[in-house]
């Protein structure tokens, strides 16, 4: 058989086989194509938790007022009429933050910006005392009181909470944002003197002085977080607590050791706060759109 045979054999065997195997194809089940994977969305609700820490921007700035008959309550019967209004600092530890979060995220189909709303709650508690050091540019503790005796107290905290509105730009699973709102947390400031005795150096008189605040605040900041599976991410956040914008008051009468009030009314002393820093790591889970 020539060569020339084989190929009209075969080219004649394709042409009769070609209709039956067309046939036959029509007759098979045809798979769709592959549809491409959606992309990642961040709208939907969520739930997380979080653990951080939080610091004052500076420290709380005590001021001594004095009363109606004298300058300072530092200087004691002593100097009292002769030291002037003066200040001094309270510092505060640093603190453990953490807590819970509850929010919506809602991100436009076909749009890489992302708007919610979080609120956030939790526990954050910056304490310190400092006694007031009397100093002056020419009275110096040492003049009047051996021993310092004024002891300044405050407190940030024991809790908080804030309900702040996010915006947020998404590189997929990847969003950066920014969020701000309203704080809300407890503020307490003291003065005390318990130390009545010249002898030992205090200031001759005592007086307790007390005054605490639920203060809301405006908060801002914002954070990175990373969805690394479709309902859970983690995030990095920090957040600035404006306490500085309010500052308390406290006042009361100081007494002699006999118990008897002292003239001039009750000496006041001012309190003003720094704004606190936060930063914290926190996971969310999210329900879905």
């Amino acid at each position: 058989m020539s060569i020339r045979t084989l190929v009209l054999g075969c080219v004649a065997l394709v042409a009769v086989a070609a209709p039956a195997g067309a046939a036959d194809l029509g007759r098979l089940p045809v798979k769709a194509p592959v549809a491409a994977p959606a992309a990642f969305s961040w709208t939907g609700c969520y739930v997380g938790g979080f653990v951080g820490g939080a610091f004052s921007e500076r420290d709380p700035v005590f001021t001594d007022l004095g009363n109606a008959n004298f300058r300072a309550f530092s200087g004691g019967v002593t100097a009292g009429r002769v030291e002037n209004v003066h200040s001094w600092n309270v510092g505060l530890d640093d603190s453990f933050i953490g807590g819970g979060t509850l929010g919506c995220n809602w991100q436009p189909v076909g749009s890489a910006f992302v708007l919610g709303i979080e609120g956030e709650g939790g526990y954050l508690r910056l304490t310190g005392s400092t006694f007031d050091p009397l100093i002056n540019p020419v009275l110096t503790v040492a003049a009047f009181r051996g021993t310092p005796d004024v002891l300044g107290s405050a407190r940030v905290g024991d809790w908080y909470g804030m309900i702040t509105g996010r915006i947020g730009y998404a590189f997929g699973s990847v969003l950066l944002y920014a969020k701000g709102g309203a704080a809300f947390l407890p503020v307490r400031a003291s003065v005390t003197d318990n130390c009545f005795t010249a002898a030992t150096g205090c200031g001759n008189w005592g007086i307790a002085t007390a005054v605490s605040d639920t203060i809301t605040a405006g908060t801002i900041g914002g954070g990175l977080e990373w969805a690394f599976a479709p309902n859970w991410s983690v995030k990095g956040e920090y957040m600035f607590i404006g306490v500085g914008d309010h500052t308390l008051g406290s006042c009361a009468s100081a007494t002699l050791a006999s118990g008897a009030t002292v003239a001039g009314g009750p000496f006041c002393f001012n309190h003003d706060f720094g704004g606190i820093h936060t930063a914290k790591l926190g996971v969310n889970f999210r329900f879905g759109p």
